[in-house]
């Protein structure tokens, strides 16, 4: 072994496999164009059959919807567009009958700038919530020309400032991500309350856990300094050194823990952006003493990122790279914490488009090679709606108008003011909004093959156009494929995925709490890993490669069967010991007795 440890703490959240709801995007049920609770409930069985245990619903809260409901007006309530509480104690019924549970999405570094505590805070300076959230006098450029309180960098728009203008008051407030979405004051011991009193309401309608999202933006810089110049030829700048991960970030976490998480048996996982410290990472999950369960890290999906530019921005990486990455998250788990395990979700591009060749000839493989290594990495696996399916990114014929994404939006507008239409600086924004865009994993999930995938009843327009491969990438066609087995030739995304799960669920010693060792003699675009538990072992080889590579088995070992691979039938026929042939975009799993 590499002096990687096995953990001994078994928690059903480390076991559990979360699946991932955009409820805009699911099944709409009402011919609204928009999914809702209803449209949920009634694929439970569809989700209990795959293998879920958790769902973690996007936020269904009121909302004016600016930013797909993580703009909330009223964390009580359900906006009317996805259903009412009464559906969600619905859904809560239905889920526990079928021993399954929900984590609800926990939005509150910021609120909409329609809640009535911002509505009060913004009404007067003397207002009783006016410290509710964070408000500054302007500044004043040589030409005496307003400006905002520091040189923050918008995080939606970063041509813009992340400061607001209130003309009212004559003061600017923090909106770190748009106008719409005002960062509360953690400082105010009031907001801290009426957090953990909302934790506490949805934890009591039976909610079993949250899913915090920009959790480690909650403490600033109190001083609110200028950022760094980064970009000399922009008036703002990047400032994630002043409102990420805070002075008192972990004091505000261990309160909500203490005051009213651990009176609960949930799961808590936060969405922690710029948290690159592997010791501040520990400090978050560490087994008693930590704040959360686990918390999303962004390694793997910024690995085709240029750090400066960002979302829009592609560079080459190879499985190497992926392997120091996973490498890098298990130090979480041999220190005696935990983490996650995701390809995608609603803020990145569908896997197959990103990490491996979405075309026709190789999506499948790819769909599979992504599966075989979530479902044998230790961690809590996330599976994002539409994933199973091997659901992949908006085809290139369609144009930038199809794009409702704020963050799309604001990126093409810049991208219009800047370059000519049709320049070739033009034509590689749209290429890169195609790759990267949000709006890639939030088209509806395609059901079947009848008009509009089945997502809304024909002639309803739905919220955002469905992917033209409907007729033939839709759960119809997959579920009614059969129960996999690994004779069959042709088992669809969704049926391996069953397969995985249930090998993953059915070996968890193995797989959940089993020893972590990578293999490092590998070609470029072959990433392979051992697992080892008291009684059994496997390994898992991935050829992130439109190319054949091949691999040459440790020493020693002998594959005893082949469980599982990416071309099933010819997969599982492969040589048990020495040298491996592997074809384009191939993932296997063999597994040995134990050594």
């Amino acid at each position: 072994m590499d002096g990687s440890c096995k953990t001994s703490d078994k928690r059903w959240w480390k076991e559990a496999v979360v699946y991932q709801i955009y409820p805009a995007s699911f099944l709409d049920t009402d011919a609204d164009g928009f999914g809702n609770i209803d449209g949920i409930i009634k694929k439970l069985d569809y989700l209990k059959e795959l293998g879920v245990d958790i769902l973690w619903v996007s936020p269904i809260f009121e909302s004016p919807q600016k930013d797909m409901g993580y703009d909330i007006s009223n964390y009580r309530d359900i906006d009317r567009r996805y259903g009412t509480m009464d559906d969600v104690d619905r859904l809560i019924s239905e889920l526990k009958q079928r021993n399954m549970k929900l984590i609800m999405d926990l939005v509150v570094n910021h609120t909409s700038d329609q809640h009535p505590w911002f509505i009060d805070s913004a009404s007067s300076k003397q207002s009783m919530r006016r410290d509710w959230y964070i408000w500054r006098k302007p500044r004043y450029d040589a030409d005496g020309k307003r400006q905002p309180p520091n040189n923050w960098a918008g995080l939606i728009d970063e041509m813009e400032s992340a400061w607001t203008y209130d003309p009212k008051t004559d003061e600017y407030y923090l909106s770190l991500f748009s106008p719409y979405q005002v960062d509360l004051n953690w400082e105010n011991p009031h907001v801290r309350a009426e957090v953990v009193d909302i934790l506490r309401f949805w934890l009591d309608k039976g909610v079993s856990g949250f899913r915090m999202d920009v959790i480690n933006l909650i403490s600033k810089d109190q001083r609110f300094p200028d950022a760094d110049i980064v970009h000399p030829d922009r008036q703002f700048q990047p400032a994630d050194k002043y409102f990420a991960n805070g002075a008192r970030l972990l004091e505000y976490l261990q309160a909500m823990k203490r005051d009213v998480v651990d009176k609960y048996d949930t799961l808590t996982v936060g969405e922690m952006p710029y948290m690159d410290n592997e010791e501040d990472r520990l400090e978050m999950v560490k087994a008693e003493e930590g704040v959360l369960n686990m918390i999303f890290t962004f390694e793997m999906i910024e690995l085709d990122l240029v750090g400066e530019v960002g979302r829009f921005s592609f560079k080459p990486w190879t499985a190497h790279d992926l392997r120091d990455v996973v490498e890098k998250a298990h130090r979480m788990i041999t220190q005696n914490g935990w983490h996650t395990l995701f390809c995608e979700n609603h803020d990145q591009p569908r896997s197959v488009s990103r990490f491996c060749d979405d075309s026709d000839e190789h999506r499948v493989a790819g769909s599979k090679l992504l599966s075989v290594m979530q479902t044998t990495l230790p961690g809590t696996i996330y599976v994002y709606q539409g994933e199973e399916l091997g659901m992949r990114n908006v085809p290139a014929s369609w144009g930038p108008e199809e794009f409702k994404d704020i963050e799309s939006v604001a990126y093409w507008k810049r991208v219009c003011e800047k370059f000519a239409p049709g320049s070739a600086e033009a034509e590689q924004a749209k290429h890169l909004l195609r790759l990267k865009a949000r709006d890639n994993a939030r088209t509806p999930v395609q059901w079947d093959s009848t008009s509009n995938g089945g997502f809304c009843p024909a002639g309803v327009k739905p919220w955002m156009r469905v992917n033209d491969d409907y007729p033939v990438v839709n759960a119809a066609i997959q579920v009614s494929a059969g129960r996999a087995n690994s004779r069959s030739m042709l088992v669809p995304p969704y049926r391996f995925w069953q397969r995985a799960l249930e090998i993953r669920k059915e070996h968890l010693d193995l797989f959940v709490y089993g020893h972590f060792e990578v293999i490092k003699d590998t070609s470029p675009s072959v990433f392979a890993f051992k697992r080892e538990s008291d009684l059994e072992g496997s390994i898992t080889i991935l050829n992130f490669s439109g190319q054949e590579a091949e691999f040459t088995l440790p020493a020693g070992y002998e594959i005893h069967f082949w469980a599982m691979g990416s071309y099933d039938a010819s997969s599982i026929e492969k040589p048990r010991k020495g040298l491996i042939r592997l074809l384009p975009w191939e993932g296997l799993l063999g597994c040995y007795k134990s050594r």
